[in-house]
């Protein structure tokens, strides 16, 4: 009894909740035993009423009732449009399964309504036929290939274009389309847009071209697409005929080549007519230039000239002034016992005659440089060795407790031109001790660096201002504080060109009152010898 009881309650439990219509039907009687809750509300009925309800199912009579008895235990489906109570209809989905109750034949009756799925149907449908329309009636060729490149489908424009019959090209290779001397090319550019499939148009800057049923060939723009359908992929070709765009390109390059032709011969014309013209105004143009070159030279030279007469009528005088002087006081000490005045004389006489010396040389200096006169002669120089020569032979000129003060450290001896190297530090040294006053300290400084001798002369003199600083290495250049000194203005100006020569470079720092720094860097290293160096030995 406790089975039956529960045995029940399971089957209500069933029968009441499902969502499709659930009906017992007895096939004696012709009526439905039971309708669950769904079935009513599936046919808009709102009692059990079964007469209301068998009036919604037509098919449990006449024919199609005698039809499911004659069926026996087997199960009878269809698919048919059934009326709601309300005269609407919907398409649903039957299921007749007969069995027998104490001898007496029933059937379960289960009804689904699948109008959602009629509606999806007729959607696809619909969408099926615009994709026809669409693809059919497109102006462009369509052809749809698959991963193996096997042609699934083409549009009526794709046909005609390549000439073959409606379908004929279903299930072909994609490579039929392509001319033969490309198709293994083609090959591998389809294997590689399914490796990494992306829409993109096919050309760039190449000339693509198809292949008819008949083996001609035509000019055609193509780009690529693709879809996944079902876990396949599709890639989809786009194809334009572009014979006429060819011919109208080939045309206007003809047309293009006939104009650049008549004005290749209109520009052969000008430059004929305008080349004497062109002659003529380049020969005046180069008297032009060469006469500007000339005055410039010229008004340089005058310059120059007048420069050199400044100064040299100023740094002359003075020395020639002292030694005429002194030549007149000589004659009136012509005791024996006056001697000592004589040799003071002497000597103001010699320094003047030194200090002229010196004078010319720098003009000589000045005049061999600018007329490339000057060879380089490398050879191994003992700087420290030059430099103490060099500071023994000014100490007559080191005014009154002026010291030098040298910190070297050169190492071995250097590479370069001892000649050149006398000057560029005679000169340098000269200014510091002309410039600096009683008592001050010339420093020197050098090391070596890897290949580069790097030397500063520091003084504790007058200075020079910012302004004349640019001009420092220019011939004749005086700073407006060293007017009353003796100099020629080319001191500095041959240091540079000298410098120049070995490679070497300058720079100075300087504040007024406040002294000066002179740094020169000299490249030292020891050329390279050669097999002919060795062979000498």
């Amino acid at each position: 009894m406790e089975s039956d009881f529960y045995h029940r309650i399971f089957t209500d439990l069933l029968f009441e909740q499902a969502d499709d219509f659930i009906g017992v039907f007895d096939l004696e009687s012709e009526e439905f035993f039971r309708i669950n809750e769904a079935g009513t509300g599936l046919f808009g009925v709102v009692t059990k009423d079964e007469l209301q309800v068998r009036k919604a199912i037509p098919f449990l009579t006449g024919e199609k009732l005698a039809e499911i008895r004659e069926r026996g235990k087997y199960r009878y489906q269809d698919e048919t449009f059934l009326t709601r109570a309300d005269g609407r209809t919907f398409w649903a989905r039957i299921y007749v399964d007969p069995f027998d109750i104490n001898d007496r034949p029933y059937a379960m009756v289960r009804i689904s309504n699948l109008e959602w799925l009629h509606r999806i149907e007729d959607q696809l449908e619909q969408n099926a036929r615009r994709y026809e329309a669409i693809f059919d009636s497109a102006t462009i060729g369509i052809i749809v290939s698959d991963r193996k490149g096997n042609i699934v489908s083409c549009n009526q424009l794709g046909y005609k274009l390549f000439g073959y019959p409606d379908n004929e090209l279903t299930g072909q290779s994609i490579e039929l389309l392509v001319p033969r001397d490309r198709s293994q090319g083609h090959e591998h550019y389809r294997e590689s847009f399914y490796r990494h499939p992306q829409v993109r148009a096919m050309g760039h800057n190449r000339d693509l071209y198809a292949r008819r049923k008949d083996g001609s060939i035509f000019p055609v723009e193509i780009s690529l697409s693709y879809f996944h359908l079902e876990d396949e992929l599709y890639a989809v070709a786009y194809i334009i005929d572009i014979s006429f765009k060819k011919e109208t390109e080939q045309e206007l390059l003809a047309q293009q080549h006939r104009i650049e032709s008549m004005n290749a011969e209109l520009e052969q014309k000008v430059v004929d007519r305008t080349h004497a013209l062109m002659t003529t105004l380049a020969e005046l143009e180069k008297s032009k230039d060469e006469l500007s070159k000339a005055l410039a030279t010229e008004r340089e030279l005058g310059e120059l000239k007048s420069r050199f007469v400044a100064m040299a009528s100023h740094e002359f005088r003075t020395p020639l002034t002292t030694v005429l002087t002194s030549a007149s006081l000589i004659e009136k000490y012509p005791e024996s016992d006056q001697q000592d005045k004589r040799s003071r004389h002497i000597r103001r006489i010699t320094s003047s005659v030194n200090h002229l010396n010196d004078i010319l040389e720098e003009f000589l200096s000045v005049g061999k440089l600018e007329e490339g006169k000057v060879e380089v002669q490398l050879s191994e120089v003992d700087l420290m060795r030059l430099l103490s020569e060099i500071m023994t032979d000014l100490q007559g000129l080191l005014k009154t407790d002026q010291v030098f003060d040298t910190r070297l450290d050169f190492g071995d001896v250097v590479w370069s031109d001892s000649a050149i190297l006398r000057m560029i530090l005679v000169n340098l040294l000269s200014n510091a001790i002309k410039y600096s006053g009683e008592g001050t300290l010339i420093s020197i400084n050098g090391i070596r660096q890897d290949n580069l001798l790097v030397l500063s002369i520091q003084d504790q003199g007058i200075g020079i201002s910012k302004e004349d600083q640019k001009h420092l290495f220019e011939r004749f250049f005086r700073a407006q504080n060293a007017t009353n000194i003796q100099g020629t203005g080319l001191g500095l100006h041959i240091v540079r060109r000298y410098l120049e020569l070995i490679g070497g470079k300058i720079t100075l720092d300087s504040e007024l009152n406040q002294g000066t720094t002179v740094t020169i860097v000299i490249p030292i290293t020891e050329p390279v010898k050669t097999d002919e160096d060795d062979s000498a030995y």
